[in-house]
């Protein structure tokens, strides 16, 4: 499912209500504020603060 850039430009981080910047790999959605990613899995961002993963230990998606 391809990612609607339009809608993904208004998401703000659900913890510091900061700034997102699509990854380059389209798998997530980084805070630089927070230092988190928040993953995108199946072309839906997940956009849970318990769900964000700390920025140092992002790899990647894993379930696209």
């Amino acid at each position: 499912m391809a990612l609607n850039l339009e809608l993904i430009s208004l998401l703000a981080c659900p913890g510091c209500k900061g700034a997102l910047v699509l990854l380059p790999a389209q798998d997530g959605l980084c805070c630089a504020a927070c230092a988190v990613v928040y993953p995108i899995t199946g072309g839906i961002p997940i956009m849970l603060v318990d769900e964000a993963v700390p920025l140092a230990k992002w790899t990647g998606s894993k379930a696209e």
